[in-house]
């Protein structure tokens, strides 16, 4: 089958060991759903993981992918509703709760230690699939399962935002971002977000966003909680932004993780610093009723067929994007 596939690891030159091509069909495993991936989009997780953060030389060559859309190869039976031929997303945190795995096993994300989704054909445990919201393209969901899970959980999990709150987005244009702006907005919050782009910056605004100001820039009033992933470059704004008591829900570090703690400030007003990572499939199903309910659509930046893969991730790199990029796979002839 045809798959976009780290063919090895390299720190400084990631996408020299990006590769496209044909790789085996994975071998069907008990408790696990097989599906044809219509649509696949473009992680930061899927650039460390040609860098080797998370995924080891000796570990390629690995599919990379970590959320998709497609459809169902085959009848669920303990799923009601999920029949072959449905049109699916997919969780794809693996081992978190035994499903599909032995128990105990560490959580790891597709394209960790299974196959990830840019391919063809993928793989996850069949708790892991869910019908695909009604009011979504395919293209449209294969942007739910890490940037808008990941938002989802930021907003209402770790920062326990509610209708009312007032939440500064850092840095406009990213997948989770963006994500974090449309969620934010239709839950009733008051939505700052910063960038150094004019562009994204009014873009963030058409979006939902209340107002947008220059990274770094003073904002009106305090907020209760802050949606961090750009890391270094953002994080002294961040503690000096939210107000006594409130919580910098962090899930990445785009621009490096080695920032002043700014302890001082950080306990003398009781700030609360909660890390992320994707979250529950319970936050999941919560999620796509959600977005189904409040007929969001995730912003798609771009389009890019499996084969102009470099491309696409050419684009996430440079990080000249709004929203998410999205691989089209086609199957075989």
């Amino acid at each position: 089958m045809k798959a976009v596939y780290a063919a090895g690891t390299d720190y400084d030159n990631p996408l020299s060991q990006l590769k496209v091509g044909e790789l085996d069909t994975p071998e069907t495993k008990p408790f696990w759903s097989t599906i044809h991936v219509a649509a696949a989009s473009v992680n930061h997780h899927d650039i460390w993981s040609l860098q080797g953060v998370g995924l080891s030389a000796e570990q390629t060559p690995m599919i990379l992918g970590t959320d998709a859309s497609g459809v169902l190869d085959e009848d669920i039976p303990v799923r009601k509703g999920l029949k072959a031929g449905a049109e699916v997303v997919l969780y794809t945190f693996v081992g978190t709760d035994g499903a599909g795995v032995m128990p105990g096993e560490r959580r790891t994300i597709l394209s960790e230690k299974y196959a990830g989704t840019m391919a063809e054909i993928t793989q996850v445990p069949s708790a892991n699939v869910f019908a695909k919201p009604a009011n979504l393209t395919l293209d449209e969901a294969a942007a739910l399962g890490t940037s808008w899970l990941t938002a989802y959980s930021l907003l209402f999990t770790s920062a326990n935002v509610k209708p009312g709150d007032t939440v500064l987005v850092q840095g406009a244009g990213g997948g989770v971002s963006t994500a974090a702006i449309q969620l934010a907005h239709a839950a009733g919050l008051e939505v700052f977000v910063t960038s150094r782009s004019e562009e994204k910056r009014d873009r963030a605004i058409a979006v939902g966003a209340d107002a947008a100001f220059e990274t770094g820039a003073r904002l009106p009033h305090k907020v209760d909680a802050v949606i961090e992933s750009v890391g270094a470059a953002t994080w002294s704004h961040s503690v000096k932004s939210v107000r006594p008591g409130g919580t910098i829900a962090i899930c990445g570090a785009t621009t490096g993780d080695q920032p002043g703690a700014e302890l001082t400030r950080i306990f003398f007003q009781d700030i609360r610093v909660q890390g992320n990572t994707m979250g529950s499939r319970d936050d999941f199903a919560r999620l796509l009723k959600f977005v189904e309910h409040a007929d969001l659509h995730p912003v798609i930046d771009s389009t890019y067929a499996l084969a102009d893969a470099p491309a696409a991730f050419r684009k996430v790199v440079d990080g000249d994007v709004f929203g998410k990029v999205v691989l089209h796979i086609e199957p075989s002839k």
